[in-house]
Parts: structure tokens; C-alpha cells; sequence
């Protein structure tokens, strides 16, 4: 019969673990996973946000102007 492993000492047992995570506060939690993992997602995505016309890229570039003066009155 194969022996287990023995656990490292940095680590504690699983049940440890378990009431550490329940006695943390809630904000200290997302402290710590904040300096792990570094920032959380955006509350919204790129394709919810209004498009920033603010850079002017798109709506000066030659290019999609002339494709949009391009496009049928019906696909307008």
C-alpha cells in the first residue's frame, strides 16, 4: 500500500484553509486576490460602452469615409 505524500509545512490542511477563508472579511479577500491575480474585469465590455469618438481615428481616416459614402442608401 502506497504511502501518501506527507504536507509541506507552509501549507495547512484543508479544513485549516477552509476556516481561514471564512473568517476573512470580505474586502480582504478581494485585497488579496486583487495583489494576486492584479485588476478584475471591467464592469462593462468594450462592446457595451458608446464607441469614443473623442480619438477622431476612425472618422477621419480616408479610408472609412470613403467606404461609408460607399454604402447603398437601403444598408444605411
Amino acid at each position: 500500500m502506497p504511502e501518501t505524500p506527507p504536507t509541506p509545512a507552509s501549507t495547512p490542511p484543508a479544513d485549516e484553509a477552509d476556516c481561514e477563508a471564512h473568517s476573512e472579511p470580505d474586502w480582504q479577500r478581494r485585497k488579496r486576490l486583487a495583489e494576486v491575480f492584479g485588476d478584475v474585469l471591467p464592469d462593462t465590455t468594450s462592446d457595451e460602452r458608446e464607441p469614443d469618438r473623442s480619438s477622431g481615428d476612425a472618422a477621419d481616416d480616408p479610408g472609412d469615409r470613403w467606404l461609408r459614402s460607399q454604402v447603398p442608401p437601403h444598408h444605411g
